[in-house]
């Protein structure tokens, strides 16, 4: 029986965090790195287990994405588009479209990020259009992770006319109709996060991997939420473990980390907001980071050092993926009014 979690640590023990620094300062993630998790076989971590998927419980789920969080943001974050790929194939009609990628995404030699962002605001920011044989998109992605590193794009659009989502699987490249500009993050910089802008784009029928209702993507996007919220929860271990290493008592911390771990865990299945969930895991992370920076001492203020970086990793999960209830949830965390 594989132990997940342990593979997880090993994995960002060896591989992940003895590079983080390195990769933060280059912006490049090594291909090594994706080959370690494709080996150990976290590509297929979202596929169901009637179809060959591992089956993790929740705890493993956890453990596996916060871990390898605290190894390399980078790394973790551009992997974990990819999930929302794979359990969008399992689940489509267009069965053609799932046998021409099934078997590469979920062994790891196709890479895929999603790119649904654009569909979520109202207005939204991504338009699908309805043509003969197909859409056309227009409008902008905002946020799309992997470019250069990926293989294929799950596009998220709302349809003009309905309110519809349209999910299509594209190729990773650039092309009639297709724009791109990289975003300069301050953190995850290797994870190459561009904006793309669609214009006249055209997207077949036989790349639709499904349409659904906007409550149906409302509530898809419930798990990717909460699976934002590990990345803060990793970081906030990772600061954890190196003040420990810096004989700092992180006692009081500990018990803070195990309340709101439990509040994210409620939150899945309906027992807390969510939004409140995931602004503690990011206060938290901040809180953590801070502490870390201030025990490192001056060094910490040189950039390229590991408190440095986790520092800006947890402000990065500040912003990443949030809402405006988030926002404000998050602001009343940090002793500020979202006001109106």
């Amino acid at each position: 029986m594989t132990n997940w979690q342990k593979l997880a640590q090993d994995i960002a023990d060896d591989v992940l965090f003895p590079a983080a620094d390195s990769i933060d300062a280059d912006g490049e993630i090594p291909v090594s790195h994706f080959e370690a998790l494709a080996e150990a076989g976290f590509y297929a971590m979202a596929a169901p287990p009637d179809v060959g998927g591992p089956g993790l419980g929740m705890d493993d789920l956890v453990e596996v994405v916060e871990t390898l969080c605290g190894g390399c943001l980078a790394t973790t974050f551009t992997w974990m588009q990819h999930h929302g790929v794979v359990a969008g194939l399992a689940s489509s009609p267009n069965h053609d479209l799932r046998e021409r990628y099934w078997d590469g995404v979920t062994d790891g030699s196709v890479r895929a990020g999603v790119a649904f962002a654009g569909a979520v605001p109202q207005p939204p920011l991504l338009y699908a259009r309805r043509v003969d044989g197909g859409y056309v998109l227009d409008g902008v992605a905002p946020f799309v992770t992997g470019w250069g590193i990926v293989d294929i794009l799950q596009l998220s659009a709302r349809d003009e006319f309905d309110d519809s989502i349209v999910h299509a699987v594209v190729d990773a490249t650039d092309g009639p109709g297709v724009s791109v500009e990289a975003l300069p993050l301050i953190a995850a910089r290797g994870s190459n996060t561009v904006r793309m802008r669609f214009d006249g784009f055209e997207v077949p029928d036989e790349r639709v991997a499904v349409v659904v209702t906007p409550a149906e993507f409302a509530a898809g996007q419930v798990f990717g939420s909460w699976l934002n919220g590990c990345m803060a929860m990793g970081i906030a271990r990772r600061c954890l473990a190196e003040l420990g290493e810096r004989g700092v008592d992180t006692a009081g911390f500990a018990s803070e980390t195990a309340a709101v771990r439990a509040n994210l865990d409620a939150a899945l299945g309906g027992g807390f907001d969510l939004f409140a969930a995931r602004a503690q895991a990011s206060e938290l992370a901040v809180r953590a980071a801070a502490a870390l920076v201030t025990a490192t001492g001056s060094s910490a203020a040189v950039s390229g050092t590991t408190a440095e970086r986790l520092m800006r990793e947890a402000t990065f999960t500040l912003v990443a993926a949030s809402r405006p209830s988030m926002r404000a949830a998050l602001l009343g965390e940090l002793g500020a009014d979202a006001g109106t």
